[in-house]
Order: structure tokens, then sequence, then C-alpha cells
């Protein structure tokens, strides 16, 4: 009873900031945002940390530090567009959110069996979610459970609310082969770090990185179009875009075809993040798993490792 009270206050508390006018919101946003860098010092050292060690000689330490501001900036501004997002419509979207390809998803759309979104924590991916539902394409969303139920209740209020699916990261695999048999969409972010158990090695600005091998397996148990897709912000606005389909590997052996595909999928995040480095999620501890703390390493069980 209590939790459901809770919720609806969020819930009325998500009207209010959600009819904020959206300049003032994203105003609001970047201040939050700024702040958020200067008081989480924790999560302010890994964004710039991550920075340096993927870019190193490219960029100084200044550029380094402005980017990392930048970054915390663009997700103070996300959340204030995550409370509008509940009473988007179809309309709102002219003039805010444009595409740049969506021939190729169209295309891949028509050829009946499915398309796999390869995407990541990139621009304002909730509201890319929320495009194509409006759109009239709902996504079955994977996520994660979030460490408070409420919480948890009141997100999924917000991302189902255009006609999306939530599907728990434990039990997506069948639910996502069902939905792409019947021609749908699955959308996964594929750019989180993973237990060795869960992924394979692969290369990430240069760093192995392990990485989630269910895209690679949902792709070949399926045989659905795999379709990059990434959202830019552009001040006040956005650009949904929209890749070629991914042309994957299938041959007879099936583990090297995961790793490959894996490794392909992880390159085409990895050029888009450096087009816009300041639009990714640097908060997150990307590179925490590593191969030398594998207990089945040596053994049949290990986790593959992708070479240059």
């Amino acid at each position: 009873m209590l939790q459901r009270f809770i919720v609806q206050c969020l819930k009325v508390l998500c009207w209010f900031i959600g009819h904020i006018p959206l300049g003032f919101a994203l105003w609001s946003g970047r201040v939050l945002g700024r702040l958020g860098f200067y008081l989480d010092k924790k999560h302010s050292m890994i964004t710039i940390n991550n920075l340096a060690a993927s870019f190193k000689d490219e960029k100084t330490s200044n550029h380094i530090n402005s980017i990392a501001k930048k970054v915390f900036e663009n997700l103070g501004m996300n959340l204030m567009e995550f409370f509008r997002l509940p009473w988007l419509k179809k309309e709102d979207l002219t003039g805010y959110v444009e595409t740049e390809g969506f021939g190729n998803f169209e295309r891949a759309c028509n050829k009946g069996k499915g398309v796999i979104f390869l995407t990541g924590h990139f621009g304002n991916w909730e509201l890319m979610a929320m495009f194509y539902a409006l759109k009239g394409y709902p996504v079955d969303i994977v996520v994660r459970d979030l460490d408070s139920p409420i919480v948890d209740e009141f997100v999924r209020w917000v991302r189902a609310m255009a006609g999306n699916r939530i599907i728990s990261k434990g039990r997506s695999m069948r639910e996502l082969i069902r939905t792409l048999s019947r021609g749908g969409i699955a959308g996964v972010l594929l750019d989180q770090n993973v237990t060795w158990s869960e992924g394979v090695f692969v290369y990430f600005f240069d760093r192995l990185a392990c990485t989630n091998k269910g895209t690679a397996l949902l792709a070949a148990a399926s045989g659905a179009a795999v379709v990059p897709t990434f959202i830019v912000r552009h001040e006040n606005r956005h650009k949904v875009i929209i890749g070629e389909e991914i042309v994957i590997k299938t041959t007879a052996n099936r583990a090297a075809d995961q790793l490959e595909n894996t490794a392909l999928f992880t390159k085409v995040i990895e050029d888009f993040i450096r087009q816009y480095p300041d639009q990714w999620f640097w908060l997150h501890q990307r590179w925490k798993s590593r191969p030398e703390n594998d207990p089945n390493k040596g053994t049949e069980k290990a986790a593959m490792i992708q070479s240059k």
C-alpha cells in the first residue's frame, strides 16, 4: 500500500516537472548536471579517467575535463526530459526529434524477420525508445531491474507509456525470440560491463571489455536484422540516426561467430562515441571485468578474447 502511494506521488511530481517549458527544463538540467559533476566526485573521476584512458594522446586534459562536464550536463537534461516522456505525443516530435537514415530501418522491417536495434546509453536513449513507439514501432526493451522496487515501478511506467514493452534482463532471450518471430523489434543496449560468465572480451577503445554475447546469440537464433540506431542531442533538439543493417557472420563455429559479431557490434558503438564523445555514459565502469580474473581461465568454459 505504501509503495503504491509513493509511486502515485512520483507520477504527480512527474506531471508537474513534465509540464515545465522545455527551454527552462533543459537549462535546469544543465545546471543540475554541472552541480553533479562537482559534487559527485566519485563518478566525475570515473568519467575523467575513462576519457583519459580512451583518448590518451588524442585530447588534452582541459579538453577531457570539458567533455566530462558536458557528459554530466547531458545527463541532467536527460533527467528533466524523462519527466516529459509520459505526456509526449506524436505531434510533439515535429521540430523536436528528426531522423536520418529511416529508410535503413524500413528496409530491415520489410524482411519480415524482426529487427534488433543495436544501441547504447547515448544521447537521450530514453527519448529514442519513446520516439519509435510514437511513430508506431513499439520496442521490446531489455533492462536490468532497479534496486529500488518503487523507483523501478515508476521508471517502467514512464518507459511503457507509449507502448514499449519492458523485459527484465534475466528472462529476455525467449521473450525476444518470440517478438522477433512475429516481425517485432527488440532494443538492446550493448555498452555496459558484464561478468565473464555473461560475455566475451572484445576490444573497446583499445582495451579489452567484457561485452554481453546475448545480442550475437539472439541475431543468430532469430535471423533478425541488426540495425544500429543512436540519438544525438543538438541544443534543444535531437536527431535519431539509423545506420545500415549490420551483416553478421554465421558459420558452423558458433562460438567464433559470437566473438566476432560481438566485436563488430562493439566497434560500431565505439565509432559513434568517437564522433560525439560528450554524449556517452562515461560514468559507468565499462572495463571493470578483467580476463585475468576469469575463474575458468584455461578451461573450455573460459571467456573468449578477441585479438586485434
